[in-house]
């Protein structure tokens, strides 16, 4: 049942960009290492070419999917139809991270929304699209998304932000450091 593609096709990109979610899995390269699997909204996903993507990565508990890519480049998200017909859709790939400031970040910030608390931008050089079935996952109704983080953020402010970041964001579960690891602290 499952189909593999060299890129993202026309159709993909309308069935990706219906989506309200994503999720988004990477790992380390020790065996005993934590895998990692992110779910995504706030419309926060970009695709670029057919085998290029983006997403704004707001701050979060953690920065697994940063230090993951900084180790080893590994990246795989996913989208699941959870209205109409079934489908999941897999897009695997090698990822690095950028950051507030660089000239990339410059070029691609501006194809996202201006949102409170964003740490940085995954991009992701896609090598296989695989469809599958999807008929075991459930139908769910869309209400919107949730509000929680923003405020969050809002709230903390961008040099409260900025120490949340330097508290929790810097290594992995697993030890690993973050990209921002490497930014001037105070």
């Amino acid at each position: 049942m499952a189909k593999l593609f060299d890129s993202i096709t026309e159709e993909l990109q309308q069935f990706i960009t219906t989506q309200h979610i994503f999720f988004v899995g990477s790992a380390p390269l020790s065996p005993t290492g934590h895998v990692n699997l992110s779910p995504k909204g706030l419309d926060s996903f970009r695709i670029l070419s057919p085998n290029r993507v983006a997403y704004l990565d707001l701050t979060g508990s953690g920065n697994e999917t940063s230090a993951h890519l900084q180790e080893n480049g590994r990246i795989t998200f996913m989208f699941c139809a959870f209205q109409g017909a079934a489908r999941i859709l897999r897009l695997y790939g090698r990822g690095y991270t950028v950051l507030a400031g660089s000239p990339e970040w410059n070029l691609l910030s501006p194809l996202f929304p201006t949102l409170p608390g964003c740490r940085q931008i995954i991009i992701a050089d896609i090598e296989i699209v695989q469809t599958s079935c999807g008929f075991g996952v459930p139908l769910y109704e869309y209400q919107g998304q949730r509000e929680s983080l923003i405020d969050w953020a809002n709230k903390k402010g961008t040099e409260g932000v900025r120490e949340y970041q330097q508290q929790k964001n810097l290594v992995s579960l697993d030890g690993l450091p973050t990209p921002l690891s490497n930014l001037p602290g105070d």
